[in-house]
């Protein structure tokens, strides 16, 4: 039996089993660098089977390798972290936990690859070796993929892939591109300081909520004429706070926000450019302040290779199922990975077609399932596909 007929009789035969692993993964999520049961329940799957999962270091994810040994692995990641989030979607399987729940669909990452490990381990022979790394903590920036890379999950492997929802796309089509499919994304944290006074004698003090307001439309001003404009490059505050009494400047003052790059060069240089317009705007008004860079991740930047071993895997499925993509917005810790070794992540559309197209991180999120057993059959012919290059 081939390796696709049997991914076929597996599906047929476990098509239940697939949903309820999701459900139940859903309804007790966990998160990041706490996904303690969720890697207990991963490990029990695979077993059934007759797998040997390892724990990484700290007991949250886990690595499972099979297939033939005399050459270098590929590697299928899912992440299995949730949100801290309260759930909205009044789903007989919404989340049980206050709070917390699966709002960027980890919980179908994480069964599709456990549905592609059983439907591999009835293979008898694979063309190429295969790892499994259920990660922890994606959520949790600058991300659990780096923790994995340091416990060794890359040693020995030659190439990785990795698939995300995508309630943009409907289910039925598999989206992803050659090059950057995500963005690299930081966040920053800036405190300003004065010695406060009255609104009526600003030239005696230093008026900080002035100078969070010249920071707000300052720095994305700075950005936009030190920085090439075709790398997308925005920077988006999210909190602001400062001052309690109308009449009185306040002594503190807090700015945070968000910055995301399409461009790797431009997340290298970021942080500094950042520092100096921040130091160039608030020297005048004579404002001391503290700046917060926290670099998050990379982008994803898929490889020449890897991609036509995902477009193929993709192509597999029938002539319409493959679909165009643009680079996001948003960040993915898969990035990391792509820094040490080639591979690709593809978009599996996971809308029903019909209402709204909720977005990922809203607390109505929700997936049409029908989606898993096409991830499952993605994942699996990317293990034949990649013997092949």
């Amino acid at each position: 039996m081939s390796l696709v007929d049997s991914t076929e009789s597996w599906l047929a035969a476990h098509y239940d089993d697939l949903v309820a692993w999701r459900r139940h993964i859903h309804r007790y999520p966990e998160l990041g660098r706490q996904e303690y049961a969720t890697t207990q329940f991963v490990a029990e799957r695979l077993a059934e089977v007759g797998l040997n999962p390892k724990a990484l270091p700290g007991g949250t994810g886990l690595t499972c390798d099979f297939g033939p040994e005399h050459q270098p692995r590929i590697a299928l990641r899912a992440d299995m972290d949730a949100l801290p989030m309260a759930e909205r979607t009044g789903a007989p399987y919404a989340s049980t936990m206050p709070n917390v729940s699966h709002a960027c669909g980890h919980d179908a990452h994480t069964a599709i690859l456990l549905g592609t490990a059983q439907a591999l381990a009835a293979v008898p022979e694979l063309p190429v070796g295969v790892r499994l790394i259920f990660q922890a903590a994606e959520e949790l920036m600058p991300g659990g993929a780096i923790d994995a890379i340091a416990a060794g999950a890359l040693s020995g492997i030659s190439r990785i892939f990795a698939l995300h929802c995508d309630p943009r796309l409907e289910v039925g089509k598999v989206a992803t591109r050659h090059g950057p499919i995500t963005s690299a994304a930081d966040r920053m944290e800036i405190t300003l300081y004065s010695p406060g006074g009255h609104t009526s004698r600003p030239h005696l003090t230093a008026d900080l909520v002035y100078g969070l307001g010249t920071l707000i439309t300052g720095v994305p001003g700075v950005l936009s004429r030190r920085l090439d404009p075709r790398n997308s490059t925005v920077l988006v505050w999210g909190a602001v706070n400062a001052g309690v009494a109308a009449n009185a400047i306040p002594q503190t003052g807090v700015l945070a926000g968000t910055v995301r790059t399409a461009s790797r060069q431009a997340w290298v240089d970021l942080e500094d450019i950042i520092r100096e317009a921040v130091d160039a705007l608030l020297s005048p008004l004579r404002i001391e302040h503290t700046l917060s860079y926290h670099r998050g991740v990379p982008p994803v930047v898929n490889e020449d290779v890897s991609t036509r071993i995902l477009i193929h895997a993709i192509d597999a499925l029938g002539p319409d199922v493959l679909a165009d993509t643009r680079q996001s917005g948003g960040g993915e810790d898969f990035s990391w990975y792509l820094e040490e070794i080639p591979g690709a992540m593809a978009r599996l559309g996971v809308w029903s077609g019909e209402g709204p197209q909720l977005d990922l991180h809203q607390p109505t999120f929700d997936l049409d399932e029908r989606a898993l057993g096409i991830g499952v059959r993605v994942m699996a012919n990317i293990v034949e596909q990649a013997a092949k290059f």
